[in-house]
């Protein structure tokens, strides 16, 4: 698994998934999962194991990931903003620096019609046109839609639509493995023909894939739902109502869904180049599923911000090590500038300032209120560290029949404050303590 530090570059594999939050994996403990896959890629990556997505909701995230740049600073600020055609991405970056550049599946930062059904084909056939692509070189996939299965691809090589039978995370990481598969051709050509003076040229891909976002009852490629009786809640899971009967069964489909979008990673991993590789996994935001009585996303809740962040190939990773962890302060917008520095062979000398001192903080917000059944209610930003995280309420008011509706808080009051080392599931609210008055304020000054 050593990295050729001979080489001039390393490849670049992202696997970006959607709405699987970081608890919901074998390596880290959750008992209703099956990862065996990812568990297997952890025992040979560095584990981000305090990562958070800057917006835990889609574009937003998708656009800060891509540009480095939070929301709404990089053009996106509502649910149905594109990501503006002259935002520069880490695709832009590296193929200046001699690329090959692809993206496959998910796109979400494209222009959707707010009036059309979110799931369906209406969102699953907006064609992307080239320049709102991102910079990317080659392009196959879709804008939106949450069809989980048989999907409708178009890019580079499809001008318009084209449905394929099978299971979305099937299908999308089967067309990027045989993608990568030629690109590895071209490299071994390449290295042949650098006796000549020739160089290899390193190849960037995105695997972007829906599960396990909604709808949790769709097929999940063979895989059945779990025993709702036999699925573990965590603490901050309300019993013996209505939250705790949708939240086993929503989660006996989530799980289901994991397990399949794990088989398919899986198969995408397996023929990949492993010698100068870099591996990403992760995803743009997790679930609440039922956690404080709440679900989906926008929540600044840690079900709905923590991520799971694996990268298998780090220079600092030499040594044959196997799983290390790194409990900085690290969030998906740090992706482009970690990638950019093992590109230019930083990040050996880096790694310890950038992820330990300059993050020992993450800012995390929702620049704007998704109006969406069972969304967070408000706009609201906030710092997280790996033991505290404070959040403001950027607003006075909230929707009616919100948990927090009729709160009269002003804005940028206190919302929520957490101890996180000694209260991980968020079950004491400390914002209106005293005692905790002088950390809060100290924490504010890192909230822009």
């Amino acid at each position: 698994m050593l990295r050729d530090m001979s080489a001039a570059g390393p490849n670049i594999l992202w696997i970006v998934t959607t709405q699987w939050r970081a608890q919901a994996c074998g390596y880290a403990g959750d008992p209703n999962v099956r990862t065996p896959c990812l568990d297997a890629l952890a025992a040979e990556s560095l584990d981000f194991t305090q990562a958070v997505t800057p917006h835990p909701f889609g574009p937003f995230a998708r656009a800060a990931m891509l540009t480095g740049v939070l929301s709404p600073e990089n053009g996106v600020r509502d649910y149905f903003d594109p990501l503006p055609a002259d935002a520069r991405t880490i695709a832009h970056t590296l193929g200046e620096r001699g690329y090959a550049t692809a993206f496959f599946g998910k796109w979400h930062l494209w222009k959707r019609d707010p009036a059309a059904s979110l799931v369906g084909e209406a969102h699953a056939k907006i064609v992307v046109p080239p320049e709102a692509r991102g910079g990317f070189a080659f392009w196959e996939g879709f804008e939106s839609g949450f069809l989980l299965n048989d999907p409708w691809l178009h890019g580079t090589r499809l001008a318009q639509p084209e449905r394929f039978e099978g299971y979305q995370s099937d299908v999308v990481c089967a067309r990027a493995a045989e993608w990568m598969g030629k690109e590895a051709g071209g490299q071994r050509s390449e290295v042949r023909n650098q006796k000549a003076g020739g160089e290899s040229r390193p190849w960037f891909c995105v695997v972007s894939l829906e599960p396990p976002h909604p709808p949790y009852g769709a097929q999940a490629s063979g895989v059945m739902a779990r025993d709702i009786r036999e699925i573990s809640l965590p603490a901050n899971v309300p019993r013996g109502g209505g939250i705790e009967v949708q939240a086993r069964r929503e989660l006996a489909g989530y799980y289901a869904h994991i397990e399949a979008t794990d088989r398919a990673i899986g198969r995408l991993l397996a023929p990949a180049p492993r010698e100068n590789t870099l591996v990403v996994f992760t995803s743009v935001h997790g679930d609440m599923h039922g956690a404080h009585g709440l679900f989906r996303k926008g929540w600044p809740h840690e079900e709905s911000v923590r991520v799971p962040l694996l990268v298998r190939g780090l220079r600092q990773m030499t040594n044959g090590e196997c799983r290390m962890t790194n409990a900085g302060a690290v969030s998906l917008v740090d992706l482009p500038a970690m990638m950019l520095a093992e590109v230019e062979g930083l990040g050996s000398q880096i790694s310890d300032l950038r992820f330990q001192i300059k993050n020992a903080f993450a800012r995390i917000s929702m620049p704007s209120v998704v109006h969406l059944p069972q969304q967070c209610d408000r706009e609201w930003r906030g710092v997280r560290t790996k033991t505290r995280k404070l959040v403001l309420d950027a607003h006075s008011t909230h929707s009616a029949g919100s948990p927090q509706a009729g709160s009269g808080q002003a804005a940028d009051t206190a919302w929520l404050f957490f101890d996180l080392e000694n209260d991980p599931y968020e079950l004491r609210n400390l914002a209106s303590d005293a005692a905790w008055a002088r950390e809060m304020a100290q924490l504010r000054h890192f909230i822009v």
